[in-house]
């Protein structure tokens, strides 16, 4: 992952084994599958739990949306589903906005270089902080930031619980981010809140009912999935935000066509004005590019379930209890369903209905699609908006090449070299 060669070894592995295939990966017996039916096994069978490795289970949790299954999968994603929905989240775009303008304010304004990656993780950040928790700037949200940095860097570790190891200083940091959230939970239940759901997530979890009118989640559920959301939410949109950043200081056409999108909606409304949920309908060329990122550089570069019974897939048996293993790029990276598939190509997103089914994975599949896509889809729109309209930039780092640790990482961050434009 480090050396960015997974794609290859996975390359080499199907041409040397075919599409199916076993290992040992993290010390379990393991199936490798890949392609359009492999996707789709993955993301409707209800033989497959959603099991992660070890470390990310320990420091997520263990009721997290993706690790449980069936009638619990269903209700903790109706839970998640009343604050991620278009509906829901159509009323934050302001508040969104206003987040983005402070972000570039504070990190942008009046600098000739900023670092690219780190500063889209502080921005998601700051969202996933003001939008699940309500939480202001301030010391919590700072303790919040850098326990979370502790938290993701264990991730993909040796599940080993040493003093001084990684892994040992991530579970300290998910203990005190889990005590935080608690205290968080136990004070917005003494505050009686007339218009209670969806100020934030965890207000709008809280307000939920069973038919026996006891609180939908659980405290330990409502902590797990604010947690598994806050990685999903802060990986993957801050890394579309930097490749995309990336791919504009090269590509003339792409950024003219975007610049263009977002100056129309920009003339269109006064300094003061908020973007609408109406301004990112309109930025449908910026999207497609976004689209067409996560093609290419997929956030989280495979995913893990475990099988609840014998299974079969392909002609082979695969039996209890063994792992499996699917990778986004190898139908996104399919020159068959996507032509050309190393060019950079908004259009292929024009009609996303000629795309087969489950070739194109970057938010998931079937029941198993990404509740917050919406979310990221604001935060990344936004941002772009207030980027192109305001500023200039170029790259300060030739090499163009990057690793995953394990989210794709460009050399150094990627540095760039900013101007602010002169705005009438």
């Amino acid at each position: 992952m480090k050396a960015n060669t997974a794609e290859k070894w996975l390359e080499d592995r199907v041409k040397k084994y075919g599409p199916v295939s076993k290992l040992t990966l993290f010390g379990i017996p393991t199936v490798f599958i890949h392609g359009q039916a492999a996707n789709k096994f993955v993301f409707t069978s209800n033989i497959l739990n959603t099991k992660q490795p070890i470390s990310i289970q320990t420091l997520l949790g263990k009721r997290i949306l993706t690790e449980v299954s069936d009638e619990d999968h269903k209700r903790i994603r109706g839970a998640l589903m009343t604050f991620l929905k278009p509906e829901v989240l159509k009323q934050y775009v302001g508040k969104m906005d206003g987040e983005i303008k402070k972000h570039f304010e504070m990190h942008w304004q009046g600098k000739e270089t900023v670092t690219v990656l780190p500063l889209m993780k502080t921005l998601t950040f700051n969202l996933l902080c003001s939008l699940l928790f309500n939480l202001e700037h301030g010391a919590r949200r700072e303790k919040l930031t850098k326990w979370f940095e502790q938290l993701l860097q264990g991730f993909l570790s040796v599940p080993v619980n040493l003093p001084f190891t990684r892994f040992n200083r991530s579970i300290q940091a998910t203990s005190r981010i889990q005590n935080m959230v608690m205290n968080i939970i136990h004070e917005k239940k003494s505050i009686k809140q007339e218009a209670y759901p969806h100020k934030d997530l965890i207000a709008s979890l809280l307000s939920l009912r069973g038919n026996d009118n006891a609180t939908l989640l659980s405290d330990q559920e409502i902590v797990d999935n604010v947690r598994a959301v806050m990685f999903a939410g802060h990986d993957s949109s801050s890394v579309v935000l930097t490749f995309l950043i990336r791919h504009l200081a090269n590509d003339p056409v792409v950024y003219a066509a975007i610049l263009k999108e977002q100056e129309e909606i920009a003339t269109s409304k006064n300094s003061e004005e908020l973007l609408t949920w109406e301004d990112l309908a309109k930025m449908k060329y910026t999207w497609r590019a976004a689209l067409e990122i996560l093609r290419i550089f997929p956030p989280i570069f495979a995913g893990f379930r475990r099988t609840r019974e014998d299974s079969e897939f392909g002609g082979y048996l695969i039996p209890k209890g063994w792992q499996v293993v699917w990778a986004a790029n190898m139908t996104h990276m399919n020159d068959s369903i996507f032509p050309e598939p190393s060019k950079f190509d908004p259009s292929r997103f024009e009609n996303q209905a000629s795309i087969p089914p489950y070739c194109y994975v970057a938010f998931g599949g079937g029941q198993r699609i990404c509740p917050g896509n919406e979310f990221a889809r604001i935060q990344i729109l936004v941002t772009i908006h207030y980027l192109v309209t305001q500023y200039t930039w170029k790259l300060c780092c030739e090499d163009n090449k990057f690793s995953r640790h394990p989210i794709p990482t460009p050399t150094q961050g990627l540095p760039i070299q900013i101007e602010q434009k002169n705005r009438l």
